[in-house]
């Protein structure tokens, strides 16, 4: 593997605690909804049936599963690790940006960052109640744990990992490790008799729940793609016996698909009988007649976004994209309007930040962690993104973002 060094601020971003309240019950109100609308999708469907949502923009989601129709996952929980990008704009209102229920990755920096700042300046926390984050790998087992089939009394749970040539992989070893459990390639693991085991030196061990960064394609050869070395075969079948609990549980990222985030307000009103605490961006779907004219004559004022990637990878900036760019945009528009939500442009709020021995404001948006078990759970803050370009609005680490530690004082 290939060492990338990971941009660090040492300027703290500061969050209010009354406001942090008002955040974490907000991303709790919205798991719970997504978590109700995933179980829904996979078996009753009544909100397809009662028209709420569209039924065609949710079967026509790259990543709907239809191998996952019918079945109820250990303890009825589907999103167990949720990561929200959270945004403030300039009415100071804070908005949800998007969903990430796939495999949400990043916390491990928030744990990371807020050693570094501990070791590299303990005076800072002195006479401060900054709120601690380090209790995460802890709760993360607590829920793992609990979601474990039912009738296993002390449940062995394992990280399965792509391997060491994924970007996330220091994340995947540093929460096993936190947590006390093995980390896991899908060649370690074996079905036998329908159930889940791991290769050790002493022989078999059965794995009762497994915390996968596998994207679902990768799972099981034997039901996604056969060509997959990551992943272990027969392992959908274990899990669809109730042998084996899998954390997200496949087919999760039906809700992670951004033309279905912008129901997310609707499926909180449905399911919860409440209004949403936190709004959303407002989303146009490209799949629709009306939204996609608006649109296309409107490309250079709006952000594109593909409905399933990830990463910052494939958006266009439409008041900072070139002619050429925009007719591109316009062009895979128009071959495939599924594909694509656009959104006004949403300027990110800014903070202090140390740019070559000097205070400058950078970009930011915020990324806390939910997790769902037997209670919801956020953590105290999250990985907050920094855009370490003037003016720049990506923050992602992979288009060269850095990040900050975040204090709920």
């Amino acid at each position: 593997g290939t060492e990338k060094i990971w941009p660090f601020d040492i300027v703290p971003r500061v969050i209010e605690s009354s406001e942090w309240e008002y955040v974490e019950r907000g991303l709790k109100q919205r798991i719970h909804a997504l978590n109700l609308f995933i179980n829904d999708c996979y078996n009753e469907r009544k909100i397809f049936k009662d028209g709420v949502v569209p039924e065609e923009l949710v079967f026509g989601s790259k990543s709907y599963r239809e191998q996952c129709n019918g079945l109820r996952p250990p303890q009825g929980v589907w999103c167990h690790i949720t990561g929200t990008d959270l945004v403030r704009d300039a009415d100071g209102q804070i908005y949800v940006l998007e969903d990430n229920l796939r495999c949400p990755s990043g916390v491990s920096y928030v744990l990371e960052n807020r050693e570094v700042m501990k070791r590299a300046c303990p005076q800072m926390f002195s006479g401060l109640r900054v709120q601690p984050v380090e209790d995460y790998p802890e709760r993360l087992l607590e829920m793992l744990q609990y979601v474990a089939p039912p009738g296993v009394k002390e449940p062995t749970v394992a990280v399965l990992t792509p391997g060491l040539f994924n970007s996330a992989y220091f994340e995947h070893s540093f929460l096993s490790q936190q947590m006390g459990v093995e980390l896991v390639e899908g060649p370690d693991l074996v079905v036998v008799d329908g159930y889940v085991h791991m290769r050790t030196t002493q022989g078999l061990k059965r794995v009762d729940v497994i915390y996968r960064r596998v994207d679902d394609a990768f799972l099981d050869p034997e039901v996604f793609r056969p060509d997959s070395a990551l992943g272990t075969p027969g392992l959908m079948a274990a899990w669809r016996a109730g042998n084996v609990a899998i954390a997200n549980a496949p087919g999760t990222g039906v809700a992670d698909d951004k033309a279905v985030y912008a129901y997310v307000p609707d499926m909180i009103r449905y399911y919860l009988d409440a209004e949403p605490i936190l709004q959303n961006v407002p989303t146009y779907q490209c799949g629709n007649d009306d939204e996609r004219e608006y649109v296309l004559d409107h490309l250079d004022e709006l952000v594109v976004k593909p409905a399933n990637e990830s990463g910052g990878y494939g958006i266009v900036i439409g008041p900072k994209a070139s002619t050429d760019d925009l007719e591109r945009c316009a062009k895979e528009i128009r071959n495939d309007p599924r594909g694509f939500v656009a959104q006004p442009v949403i300027e990110l709020s800014v903070v202090p930040t140390l740019c070559d021995g000097e205070l400058a404001p950078r970009h930011v948006d915020l990324r806390p962690f939910t997790l769902l078990g037997a209670e919801s759970y956020v953590t105290c803050g999250g990985l907050t993104r920094v855009a370490m370009v003037e003016g720049s609005l990506v923050v992602n680490s992979s288009q060269g973002g850095g990040s900050k530690d975040t204090w709920v004082v």
